[in-house]
């Protein structure tokens, strides 16, 4: 008796440490223990007592049946681990569909995630389109299958919808065998009852159900990616027309200032009787709302061409000296009467495209001396860094606001007190940030230390020293 419970206690321990086949190796091989060590006679297999038969069987019935039951405890234990483990990896792929934002490269990321969270060298999303099918791919290895066993796992969704409670999935799976011998497992990805596309995966480690989900959960992301798509186009559509819409009412009211203007001077100037000095001075203010109409309808020219991407950047060496020689000189008008300061180097090149560089700064010039007092003077700074070529414009004014840093780049945007101290469109920063993309440049903002705004340009470039003329 005492050898007996010994040995199924070794029975129960190879039960709960290997699994049932192990287990019921080891309740045989005891019963031989038994029967040639412990029941006579001794030192063979022949049983002499029939009462040692009845025990020698319900020995092995024992172990056998604890054997059963350790084994079937550890099965449900591993389940219990494995479904653990797929829902903490549902939820991971749920998280990760939650934080992707982009569009653009949004599928190929979804079928990466899929790959990464699940372990799965080779997956695919594949989604009927209208000449062909697209297919993302997300593995270290590209899935390749055809078009007709794609349309065929798209043809099984149709019809009633069945769910397979024992495999944990619906039914229209497809099982395919790909040239090269792997196992290619198609699921429907199923939005509803809508039917989207189908989840293309050699993962022989993981089990229909799982993929199931997996392809629910995708058919999810797919939808959401859609749908930002479609918001995005909406916000598109909305910010075209706000754009329209901002752009008429300012024009409409910056067009009636130098319009009125020109036909009181136009008005002026058919009476006989004006003096000469009179009709001179009717004569210049006409000229000048002529040349702020001019630049107005060249800042829209310059917009359009931003937004169409129609502006290429052609590089020449240049100094620094000779850009803010041509920005001064095609805004002189604004700067007339003004205290202009320039500190520009001219014993250095850099290799940057003149036009759009002398435009972009231009339009800060324009804007400082706008936006300051007629008496205070506007400081240029123009330098040639081993990074490139950098420009800054410093004013006399009151300075910037804070919390408007962060807008004065955006179309049409005005400040405070820009809006009440001055007329204007609100595109020249925004154009001059435009040119500078289209130079590869940057423009940014802050408040000079003192006082007043200082208005930064920086275009990386190749630099050498200056050619020297004789």
């Amino acid at each position: 008796m005492t050898v007996a419970l010994a040995l199924l206690l070794v029975v129960l321990g190879a039960a709960t440490l290997g699994r049932l086949r192990v287990a019921i190796v080891m309740s045989i091989v005891s019963v031989l223990v038994l029967n040639f060590f412990f029941l006579p006679p001794v030192g063979t297999f022949t049983i002499a007592d029939p009462e040692n038969w009845v025990a020698l069987v319900a020995f092995l019935i024992v172990a056998v049946i604890a054997s059963q039951l350790s084994a079937a405890a550890q099965e449900r234990a591993r389940e219990a681990v494995s479904r653990r483990n797929e829902v903490t990896r549902l939820f991971d792929l749920s998280r990760d569909v939650l934080l992707t934002t982009e569009t653009t490269g949004g599928l190929e990321a979804l079928a990466r995630h899929i790959s990464r969270r699940f372990e799965v060298a080779r997956v695919a999303i594949c989604l009927p389109g209208d000449h062909a099918w697209e297919v993302y791919q997300g593995g270290e290895m590209p899935v390749v299958v055809g078009e007709a066993d794609l349309e065929k796992t798209l043809a099984s969704t149709r019809g009633v919808l069945e769910f397979d409670a024992h495999a944990r999935a619906y039914g229209g799976h497809v099982t395919v065998v790909s040239p090269a011998g792997d196992s290619i497992s198609l699921i429907p990805l199923r939005h509803g009852v809508k039917t989207i596309g189908v989840l293309a995966a050699v993962a022989p480690g993981v089990d229909l159900g799982t993929l199931d989900a997996v392809a629910g959960v995708a058919a999810i992301a797919i939808e959401r990616v859609q749908f930002l798509r479609e918001r995005e186009a909406a916000a598109i559509v909305r910010q075209k027309a706000d754009l329209a819409a901002t752009l008429l009412a300012s024009l409409s009211h910056d067009l009636r200032t130098p319009l009125t203007a020109i036909r009181v001077a136009v008005e002026n100037l058919r009476q006989e009787s004006l003096p000469l000095e009179s009709r001179r001075e009717q004569v210049r203010a006409a000229l000048a709302e002529l040349d702020r109409l001019t630049r107005l309808f060249q800042d829209i020219l310059d917009m359009a061409r931003i937004d169409a991407h129609g502006i290429v950047a052609d590089r020449q060496w240049v100094t620094p000296a000779e850009i803010v020689d041509a920005a001064t000189a095609h805004v002189r008008h604004a700067l007339e009467g003004r205290t202009v300061r320039v500190e520009a180097s001219s014993d250095a090149e850099v290799e940057v495209d003149p036009r759009l560089a002398s435009a972009a700064l231009a339009h800060l010039l324009e804007n400082a001396a706008q936006y300051s007092p007629r008496g205070e003077p506007i400081t240029v700074t123009a330098s040639v860094s081993p990074a490139g070529f950098e420009v800054s414009v410093t004013d006399g004014g009151p300075g910037l606001d804070p919390g408007e840093l962060d807008h004065l780049f955006e179309r049409f945007y005005r400040g405070r007190m820009a809006r009440q101290s001055s007329f204007g469109t609100g595109m020249g920063l925004a154009i001059t940030r435009g040119l500078l993309a289209a130079a590869g440049g940057r423009v940014w903002a802050e408040n000079a230390p003192g006082a007043g705004a200082r208005f930064t340009i920086a275009i990386p470039s190749a630099t050498r020293a200056a050619a020297v003329v004789e």
